[in-house]
């Protein structure tokens, strides 16, 4: 039993958009699923925690930042499990939280303020990867209510449209896939529609969908997201219902194989790829950096995912258990990497 006071931070669902699901539906999904779910399991964690720190509570955040500062200061921690996804349904705080920890001299567990924004940009991630001479497809960004026209003649359809600073999938549906300039257009245009911010669309790479989980400096067993018994004419991505709506047919057709089936100098070359990203991006402790194989097993790297969703039936949990690290354990490693920083 270790005498330290762990503070677990996380932020309670709050919905924001009318629709998260990226299209017209009858019945829209009006939460976003991805924070509901994981709020669940704060009472787990608290009680694995329990079992080595002498001191654990949690803590949920909104935009009551003095009461939050309230909290630190009388708290104390010796360190803090961030959670914090976004606040009051607001992903751009995400980073802003680390930012106080920084400034109250808190450590904690996961990435810090600067990367945790520039990785919810999209452009940005793309910007540092490519300058890191890092293989990510082409893209060009559409910002909200800019009258600019757009220059599209370097991108090859078919093109994937996606929002610029949201994670999650949310917006993403099976008409983000575009083939022609018209689908292109109604497509940015239903996004600016419902979701009023800026757009990135970028070459679509039509082939198979890798997540490769980084736990400090190792690499974890690769999962593979399969499409099997998918219709063709759902184009093979990972919706926001293929993440958080059970009875949809992405849902049931978009299955994880962990490890995955790939080659030694695959599996190399894809694991040497996630860690210069990791690296380029300034990540620590945690992170997921999700790549797309083209068809001669050229790898791009489509996203990387700072402090990336922990929950028990999560990717990073599935690849970490095939490392044979259990749930509690990993918890616990996330809680040493932030105590080993502040010794």
């Amino acid at each position: 039993m270790f005498d330290k006071n762990i503070l677990v931070c996380y932020n309670e669902p709050k919905s924001i958009y009318e629709n998260y699901l990226g299209k017209e539906s009858a019945s829209p999904q009006k939460i976003d699923l991805s924070e509901k779910g994981f709020v669940e399991q704060i009472d787990n964690i608290i009680e694995s925690l329990s079992e080595n720190f002498m001191n654990v509570r949690g803590y949920p955040v909104n935009k009551n930042i003095k009461s939050f500062f309230v909290e630190l200061r009388a708290n104390k921690p010796d360190a803090v499990l961030n959670l914090i996804e976004s606040v009051e349904g607001n992903s751009h705080f995400e980073s802003y939280c680390a930012g106080i920890f920084e400034m109250m001299n808190i450590t904690y567990t996961g990435n810090n303020g600067l990367t945790l924004g520039n990785c919810l940009f999209k452009q940005r991630t793309k910007r540092i990867l490519i300058g890191s001479g890092i293989p990510t497809p082409k893209f060009i960004v559409a910002y909200y209510k800019s009258k600019e026209p757009l220059d599209i003649s370097e991108l090859k359809f078919p093109l994937i449209v996606k929002l610029l600073s949201e994670d999650a999938s949310i917006g993403i549906s099976e008409d983000s896939v575009v083939h022609n300039g018209n689908d292109l257009e109604e497509r940015m245009n239903y996004l600016f529609r419902n979701f009023k911010q800026d757009i990135i669309f970028e070459e679509f790479i039509n082939g198979r969908e890798l997540n490769v989980s980084i736990l400090g400096n190792d690499v974890l067993p690769i999962s593979e997201i399969t499409f099997k018994g998918l219709s063709r004419k759902l184009p093979k991505i990972i919706t926001y219902e293929a993440k958080w709506s059970p009875e949809s047919e992405y849902y049931k057709h978009t299955l994880p194989i962990c490890p995955a089936k790939l080659s030694k100098e695959v599996s190399a070359k894809v694991s040497s790829m996630a860690l210069e990203a990791f690296s380029a991006m300034g990540c620590r402790d945690y992170a997921r950096v999700d790549i797309r194989l083209a068809k001669n097993n050229h790898p791009y790297v489509i996203e990387v995912n700072p402090n990336p969703d922990i929950s028990p039936d999560s990717g990073f949990v599935r690849s970490a258990s095939a490392a044979g690290i259990d749930y509690n354990e990993l918890i616990n490693k996330l809680i040493h990497f932030a105590l080993n920083r502040a010794s």
